[in-house]
């Protein structure tokens, strides 16, 4: 039997919610279990606003409009991400500026960073890959020296946290001034698809709500705050339905046990690969030590795209699904048609060697072992 790369799964009432969100009346936007999610995460993460959206893309796009991007703003962007970190500003005639990741782990460079800031830049959008950490401390810093808007690209960040060099420790998505986080059905907490927009700056609560409701201040009326609702902004209509919202409550409640076995997981690769390692035959991921480890996926560098290659055929041989990640986005024909091509090494070395393996909560130990086992004979070979 294969091995997939991911499985949703079912863990506790989601089936259950969901049939009470049909009973309930109303499964369009804003229900009963909308709102017990936006309180989850804003009690259990201090964010100060959260709104859940249909996506992680549409949370971005809700801030880059926040953000009052307009054509000429520039806009800086890892060139090792997925393509909604960029198309988000783009949409709204943002030039986007790509940098390069660190030489030894996917997150964006502050160094780099700084080399490509000018009086233009609008926005940093740092994307904590593998829910690790960027050094948000220090872009953070850039970002105030700078006037700049920082939108935290937190996708595969639920759970992790950073910690600063006084000792605070922080949720990822509460540092910069607005985060984006997915529950695709391949992150840690699940809904199919589904996201949410975190505000972590008061005066753009109001905005962010009309936004998310197709430029008006209908949520204002439902509260009873104005008489009548009409068009008052830009917008769309971002919000996910009930149905989405209580399967994914159901996930939130069983959070802390997702957790546990998602590191149990991962430790148990990174024991099993370590010889590996320490031979040279491939890099392992490296936490820094401001950053805590949510076990969003496990990766492995190749030393090649021949042998990572090599190594994804030799796998699917076994019904092992391997797959690669991102390809930089620097490289891509949307890019390359309106922009000259730019040398950024370390983004086009994760490119061509970064391998994901399987990673889902009901991955037992004994595939786990066999996945290991596998890669161990294929580098012995």
């Amino acid at each position: 039997m294969t091995i997939p790369f991911n499985k949703p799964f079912i863990i506790g009432d989601e089936l259950k919610y969901i049939e009470e969100a049909v009973k309930s009346g109303k499964i369009s936007g804003d229900g009963l279990f909308t709102k017990k999610c936006q309180n989850f995460f804003e009690e259990k993460y201090s964010f100060p606003k959260v709104l859940l959206t249909t996506s992680c893309t549409d949370a971005l796009e809700m801030a880059a409009i926040l953000c009052d991007i307009k054509e000429g703003d520039e806009v800086i962007v890892p060139s090792y991400t997925f393509v909604s970190s960029a198309n988000a500003f783009a949409l709204r005639g943002a030039k986007i500026v790509f940098v390069d990741s660190y030489s030894d782990n996917p997150n964006i460079d502050p160094r780099e960073i700084e080399k490509h800031i000018t009086p233009k830049t609008k926005v940093i959008v740092p994307v904590h890959y593998a829910g690790v950490a960027c050094d948000m401390e220090a872009i953070m810093n850039l970002a105030k020296q700078h006037d700049i808007f920082v939108v935290e690209d937190a996708a595969q960040a639920i759970d992790s946290y950073y910690t600063f060099a006084d000792g605070t420790k922080k949720a990822l998505g509460s540092i910069g001034h607005f985060a984006a986080f997915s529950f695709h059905e391949t992150k840690n907490i699940i809904a199919g698809e589904g996201g949410m927009l975190v505000v972590n700056d008061e005066k753009y609560f109001e905005r962010a709500e009309i936004i998310r409701e197709k430029g008006t201040n209908r949520s204002a009326f439902f509260r009873g705050e104005v008489n009548k609702y009409g068009w008052v902004d830009l917008g769309s209509s971002f919000l996910p339905s009930e149905i989405i919202s209580a399967f994914l409550y159901a996930q939130l409640e069983n959070l802390d046990k997702i957790q546990s076995k998602r590191i149990d997981i991962w430790n148990r690769y990174m024991n099993g690969l370590n010889d590996l390692m320490e031979k040279g035959d491939i890099k392992l991921p490296i936490i820094p030590n401001y950053s805590t480890n949510n076990a969003h996926m496990f990766y492995m560098v190749c030393r090649s795209y021949e042998e990572r290659t090599a190594l994804i055929k030799y796998l699917k041989e076994k019904d092992i699904l391997s797959v690669f990640h991102y390809l930089s986005l620097n490289k891509s024909d949307f890019f390359l048609k309106n922009n000259l091509e730019i040398d950024i090494p370390n983004s086009d070395n994760f490119t061509d060697s970064l391998l994901r393996l399987p990673f889902y909560y009901e991955l037992t130990e004994k595939e786990q072992n066999l996945i290991i086992e596998e890669i161990k004979v294929f580098f012995d070979a």
